[in-house]
């Protein structure tokens, strides 16, 4: 209830503010696996994403995006993201607030809303992802509301490439509790692309089997107008 009162709540801004003035788009993906925070969504298998996105000149967005995802080799479905915030800047410092939801239609015991703000000056991004609201099946577990998750990254062109090197840490709230273990994780990583293609190396610190595996990404997206 909470997520669709505060997403509708944005939508309403939007819609609002004049349809004349906002840009939509969309955009396709392909890739060998999907990473997330520096952790395989897809069992280390492929993935089709996709995407559409609203922008208002104001700065206020809306937007919904959906990938088949695979945890632990069982059939989970798809997730599909819906979100919703205002960008903008300030001098020059840029910044990004919002709320998103992360649904999961086939197990709906993994849905979890986040509100996220970040800001970038020059080539530095560092953002805040904060979990206000989590499936009950959720409760005391990991994806618990009050998890935050903290990301920096540095973004630049190199030569005719654009290069990223990034990190985070997520730090869950049932954190070390009894049924749940030390779960936190740190990650890090680097892409180069260019045109469309995108390839990244990911690591984290996870413990346990393959989780913590170096991992080598190629991914392809197309971006339109709508």
């Amino acid at each position: 209830m909470k997520k669709s009162i505060v997403l509708a709540t944005a939508v309403a801004a939007v819609l609002a503010s004049g349809v004349a003035a906002a840009e939509l788009s969309a955009n396709a993906a392909i890739t060998s696996n999907y990473i997330w925070r520096g952790v395989t969504q897809t069992s280390d298998q492929a993935a089709g994403q996709g995407g559409i996105d609203w922008g208002h000149k104001s700065g206020l967005y809306v937007g919904t995006w959906v990938s088949n995802v695979n945890f632990d080799n069982s059939d989970d479905g798809y997730e599909m993201d819906v979100y919703a915030g205002f960008a903008g800047e300030a001098g020059k410092l840029g910044y990004d607030v919002g709320v998103i939801t992360y649904q999961y239609p086939i197990t709906p015991e993994f849905n979890f809303t986040e509100v996220y703000v970040s800001g970038t000056a020059s080539i530095v991004t560092i953002g805040l992802n904060y979990t206000v609201d989590a499936a009950s099946g959720n409760d005391g577990g990991v994806f618990d509301s009050g998890d935050m998750y903290l990301s920096g990254s540095l973004d630049f062109p190199a030569g005719k490439t654009d290069l990223s090197l990034y990190a985070g840490t997520y730090a869950f709230d049932n954190d070390g509790k009894p049924g749940v273990g030390e779960v936190d994780y740190n990650h890090f990583g680097a892409s180069v692309g260019k045109d469309g293609f995108t390839f990244a190396v990911d690591k984290n610190d996870q413990d346990g089997g393959s989780a913590d595996n170096v991992r080598f990404t190629a991914s392809y997206k197309v971006d339109f107008e709508l």
